[in-house]
C-alpha cells in the first residue's frame, strides 16, 4: 500500500528511537498509480500508423524485451506490464492516448514516446499530472528544461546541437558552400535550422542561401528539392524523418543533383531510408551518430552488437536488424531498466524522475565507445556527444574526433 504523506511524517520520530527503528522506516515499500508488489505498468505513444510509422520498431523492440524481462521474472521481482498505443504520429491522437494511459491504464510513467510535435502535445498535461514522461524518443531541446517541465526529459542528444556540429563543419570542409536546408516545419526542424545557424556563426550566415519546409501530412517533397536546387545550392542539409528522407534522395537523384548532402541522424536508418531508394543513390551522405551500426566492421565481434543480434534473432526474427530503430530502442530500454533498478522498492513517480535525473556515466549496449549517459537534476540531456559519418554504400563510415554537442 502506498505511503501518503501523513503516514510517513507520523512516522519520522520513531528515527529517534535507534538505528533499527530507522531501517524499518526506510525498508518499507511506497507506491504510486501503476505500481504494487507485482507489477509495474509503463505507458508509452508509438507511431506504429501514419507518416513516421518506420519508427514503430522502436515500440516493438520495447515490448520483445520487456516480454524478455518478464520471463526472467521481472525487475526487483516485478513483471513489467508495458502498454504501448498507436498515436499515428498526430499530436492530437497522442494526447487522446496519453489522457488514456494516464486516467484509464493508471501507468507509473510515460517511457520514449515517439516524435517532437507529438510529445510536445502532452507535455504540459503530464507535467501538470506530475507524471514521468522520460527519455522521449526525440533529441528536440525543449525536453532539457528541469525548470519549467520537472517531469520531462529527453534521451538522444539536442537536435540543435547536431544542427551546430553541421554548421561547424561545413565551412571548413566545404569553403565555398551555398548551403540549402529543408526542414520540417516544427520544434523538430526548427531545432536544426537553429542549429546550424547557430554552428555557421554570425559572420557565416551568408552561407545559408535557401530555406525550405514541408509538413508531416505532405505527400511528397519534390517541389522542395527542386526548390533548393534551382536555388544554386551545392550543399544540402535535410532535416526529416525516413520517409521524407528517402523521398529526397530519390528525387535529388531523378534530377541530377550533386550537392555534398548531409542527413541528420534522425533519418539515418540503412533499412528505411536508404534500403527503399536504393544504396547506391546514397554513397557520399554525411550525417553523425552516437550508435553502432551494425554493418561496420569495426563492430563484427563487438559484444554490444552480438548481444543484439542475438536477441533479434530470438525475439524479432522478422525485424530488419540494419534498421537504426531496433538498435536505438535497444539502448533506451537498458536506460530505462536501470532507472527501475535503482528505485527499487520506492516505485512513486517522484522517485522515477529522481532516478531518471540520477544517472552518472552509465554505458549501455550499442553507444559508440566513450559515450556514456548522465543526467542530473538541472541536466535534463542525457547524451551530449556525436561522431560524424558517411554512407559508403554499406555502411555508416565513422571519421574524425567524437564531437560533443553543447
Amino acid at each position: 500500500m502506498a505511503i501518503g504523506r501523513r503516514q510517513l511524517t507520523q512516522s519520522l520520530p520513531a528515527l529517534a528511537i535507534g538505528l533499527g527503528a530507522s531501517r524499518q522506516v526506510w525498508a518499507q515499500k511506497r507506491y504510486d498509480a501503476g505500481a504494487s508488489d507485482t507489477e509495474i505498468k509503463i505507458g508509452q505513444t508509438m507511431a506504429y500508423s501514419g507518416p513516421a510509422s518506420s519508427y514503430g520498431a522502436q515500440g516493438i523492440m520495447h515490448t520483445a524485451y520487456f516480454k524478455m524481462i518478464n520471463e526472467q521474472g521481472g525487475v526487483n521481482g516485478r513483471k513489467i506490464n508495458f502498454i504501448s498505443l498507436d498515436d499515428a504520429y498526430s499530436p492530437p491522437k497522442t494526447v487522446e492516448q496519453t489522457r488514456r494511459l494516464v486516467e484509464q491504464e493508471e501507468v507509473l510513467f510515460i517511457f520514449n514516446g515517439l516524435g517532437t510535435p507529438t510529445a510536445a502535445a502532452s507535455q504540459k498535461y503530464l507535467n501538470a499530472k506530475q507524471v514521468p514522461q522520460i527519455f522521449i524518443s526525440t533529441g528536440a531541446s525543449r525536453w532539457n528544461d528541469p525548470q519549467h517541465f520537472p517531469w520531462t526529459i529527453g534521451w538522444a542528444p539536442s537536435y540543435r546541437a547536431e544542427g551546430a556540429i553541421y554548421g561547424q563543419y561545413i565551412p571548413v570542409t566545404f569553403p565555398d558552400a551555398k548551403i540549402a536546408i529543408m526542414y520540417q516545419n516544427d520544434d523538430f526542424g526548427k531545432d536544426y535550422l537553429n542549429g546550424l545557424k547557430d554552428g555557421l556563426g554570425p559572420d557565416r550566415q551568408h552561407l545559408l542561401i535557401k530555406e525550405v519546409t514541408y509538413e508531416p501530412t505532405d505527400p511528397t517533397v519534390d517541389s522542395q528539392v527542386l526548390s533548393a536546387k534551382e536555388s544554386g545550392a551545392n550543399v544540402f542539409f535535410q532535416a526529416s524523418t525516413s520517409k521524407f528522407a528517402a523521398q529526397a534522395i530519390r528525387r535529388i537523384a531523378d534530377i541530377a543533383w550533386k550537392p555534398a548532402h548531409f542527413l541528420s541522424s534522425t533519418a539515418g536508418s540503412i533499412a528505411n531510408t536508404f534500403g527503399p531508394v536504393g544504396l547506391d543513390k546514397c554513397v557520399g551522405i554525411l550525417s553523425v551518430t552516437y550508435l553502432k551500426d551494425i554493418k561496420d566492421p569495426a563492430y563484427v565481434h563487438d559484444t554490444d552488437v552480438l548481444a543484439y543480434l542475438a536477441f533479434m534473432k530470438k525475439w524479432i526474427p522478422e525485424g530488419a536488424v540494419d534498421d537504426a530503430n531496433y538498435s536505438y530502442a535497444f539502448a533506451t530500454v537498458h536506460t530505462v531498466m536501470q532507472v527501475l533498478k535503482q528505485c527499487g522498492d520506492d516505485l512513486t513517480r517522484a522517485n522515477v524522475m529522481r532516478q531518471a535525473a540520477n544517472l552518472h556515466d552509465l554505458v549501455v549496449p550499442m553507444l559508440l565507445p566513450g559515450i556514456k549517459i548522465n543526467t542530473s537534476p538541472t541536466r535534463f540531456a542525457p547524451i551530449n556527444q556525436e561522431q560524424m559519418v558517411r554512407f559508403n554504400g554499406t555502411s555508416w563510415e565513422r571519421f574524425g574526433d567524437i564531437r560533443t554537442a553543447t
